[in-house]
């Protein structure tokens, strides 16, 4: 007899756990994939956290058991291509700033994923604004302040969040290094400070692929895996000298490098182009002093005019809520210049490829993840509301308004 109880009640939780499993149709009148040209009047149904089918509702129906949720524009989850959210708070307060330690200027062996904390305010802050991603970790503000990391908004722990542990490590060049240590002290110091440290990693690298590797060395495994490709370096340099900087050092050392920040980019468009290196550029809105104080908004229509790629990124500020919302900045942006699907494209396909994480998340098709943002209007009016945001199939933020 108890056995039959027993058996009813596990037979009974696997229904409940089938009736559960989120089955979800999003009908827009305008969907952008990222896949080729948005569908007017279309349809996506999501099963078991993926994407399933899309396309236009004359070829897809919608089964009466799905749970039916319409906008006017859907686009896929936004990927901020580079924050801090998670390992600085939303709070000026000593306790929740762990995105740059200022004990030692070259720390690349500090790990994101050893910070991040995945119920922070913040986080919770930008997945209402749509950021279903986020490329995050140590910021700007040291010669090399540590690694960054991928990871969902939407989930409690970093072990349910994460997508990638470790993504790039995060180096600064120019002045703002000065403000949080005495030395290096000038921009020719700090460059032959990382130069040196990544002569001796190559040599470390050299011998932990021999027969007789020396004692682990974290700070030089971590630049060892920027030199084996395993790794790529993200520098941020605003100012045209530091840019010209970046660009002899990934040549001299042969490493992947991401161009952040960038506020005198349009100055280096042919430099820049021709060494093959894409951008997290800067926030449009960005406050314009020290290293941006010549900062455009009308840098990320020239970055696309050219045929560079390049990505949205909040980046870190110093005041609360100390990040900003890469929607707007990529809606001042298509207001100084930039065409919107290009706008689209680089807070949503464009930072998944530069990350590579395009075969997650990104765009709209089928098999993918299943990150979607439901707007009430043009998402770059300043009047849209998102009123539902959708994650691994999951409704995680639903308003009437914003």
């Amino acid at each position: 007899m108890i056995k039959r109880i027993f058996l009813s009640i596990v037979i009974l939780l696997s229904f409940t756990s089938t009736l559960l499993r989120a089955q979800i149709a999003v009908r827009g009148e305008t969907i952008h994939t990222m896949n080729g040209e948005p569908i007017q009047n279309g349809v996506i149904l999501v099963s078991d956290e993926k994407i399933e089918a899309v396309g236009s509702a004359d070829e897809i129906q919608i089964p009466n058991n799905y749970d039916v949720h319409e906008a006017s524009v859907v686009t896929p989850g936004l990927i901020d291509a580079h924050t801090v959210v998670g390992l600085a708070g939303i709070y000026n307060l000593d306790s929740d700033q762990d995105q740059l330690d200022d004990s030692d200027p070259i720390q690349p062996q500090l790990r994101a994923i050893d910070a991040y904390n995945a119920r922070e305010e913040l986080v919770k802050f930008v997945l209402d604004k749509g950021v279903t991603t986020v490329h995050t970790g140590h910021g700007p503000g040291a010669i090399a302040s540590g690694q960054t990391m991928i990871a969902k908004t939407p989930y409690q722990t970093v072990e349910e969040a994460v997508i990638d542990s470790a993504t790039t490590v995060a180096f600064t060049l120019g002045s703002m290094v000065d403000r949080y240590f005495d030395s290096p002290g000038t921009r020719a110091k700090g460059v032959a400070m990382l130069r040196q440290t990544f002569i001796k990693a190559r040599e470390y690298a050299e011998k932990r692929n021999s027969d007789d590797p020396p004692s682990k060395d974290l700070k030089m495994e971590a630049l060892a895996d920027i030199l084996d490709g395993k790794l790529t370096a993200m520098i941020t340099a605003h100012q045209s000298q530091d840019i010209m900087t970046a660009l002899r050092l990934k040549e001299e050392f042969g490493f992947e490098m991401i161009l952040d920040g960038a506020a005198e980019a349009y100055l280096l468009i042919d430099e820049i182009r021709d060494a093959g290196v894409p951008v997290f550029i800067h926030p449009t809105m960005v406050r314009t002093s020290g290293d941006t104080k010549n900062a455009s908004f009308t840098t990320a229509a020239k970055l696309a005019e050219a045929g560079i790629p390049f990505a949205f990124q909040s980046g870190f500020e110093s005041y609360v809520p100390k990040t900003r919302i890469i929607l707007y900045e990529a809606a001042i942006a298509v207001a100084n210049g930039l065409p919107r699907e290009a706008a689209l494209r680089a807070m949503t396909i464009q930072p998944a490829q530069l990350l590579n994480i395009e075969k997650r998340v990104g765009s709209i098709a089928v098999g993918k993840d299943a990150d979607i943002v439901l707007f009430d209007g043009d998402p770059f009016e300043y009047t849209t509301h998102i009123s539902t945001v959708i994650v691994d199939g999951k409704v995680v933020n639903e308003n009437d308004s914003d």
